[in-house]
């Protein structure tokens, strides 16, 4: 099997959590600076397939550890924090839960005015092969960073990844098309 075959394979395995909630690693962070541009809420997501050799958050892969939590209870803890531009999802891997993650990204977009960036073990090419609700997700973000972590290329001299494989997408609301390359 490719591996771009096996990629799809593992996005199919979607976590499965009831309508309204969400599984999350850990609480909800805030003045981010190191997770997308300007001042950024963190969410974090539990649950990832890639397996990433130096991943940097391996206590996340495992779909049945973290803390199922009611989406509205994270809506109201963003809502708290103030002078935030943004809101990103990290992981784990975000697009294994991408009905929740998308409900939250167009909340705070719509109420807030903030953008929504995701990090993704994917490949944006990937996620539009798949469709379905990761393409969704997608579509509600204005960036990506995608790919996955590749101790061998690693690189910390990039801005918001760390191996040199991984590419910052800016995107299209709405349509998910690439308008820039970094």
């Amino acid at each position: 099997m490719s591996n771009y075959s096996n990629s799809l394979k593992k996005i199919s395995k979607q976590l499965e959590v009831p309508d309204g909630f969400i599984r999350l690693s850990g609480p909800l962070e805030h003045d981010s600076i190191v997770n997308g541009d300007g001042l950024r809420a963190v969410l974090w997501t539990q649950g990832c397939p890639n397996g990433c050799i130096g991943c940097q958050n391996p206590e996340t892969w495992d779909y049945c550890a973290g803390m199922l939590v009611p989406i509205k209870d994270v809506l109201e803890q963003l809502s708290k924090f103030k002078g935030q531009t943004g809101l990103t999802f990290c992981g784990g891997e975000p697009f294994v839960q991408a009905k929740a993650c998308r409900t939250i990204a167009d909340y705070v977009r719509k109420e807030f005015g903030w953008d929504v960036w995701s990090f993704s073990g994917f490949t944006y090419e990937g996620i539009r092969e798949y469709g379905g609700e990761p393409w969704e997700f997608l579509k509600s973000l204005d960036a990506l960073i995608d790919g996955p972590f590749i101790l061998k290329q690693r690189d910390l001299s990039l801005r918001f990844r760390g191996s040199r494989n991984q590419r910052l997408l800016k995107l299209e609301l709405g349509t998910a098309q690439i308008l820039k390359i970094e």
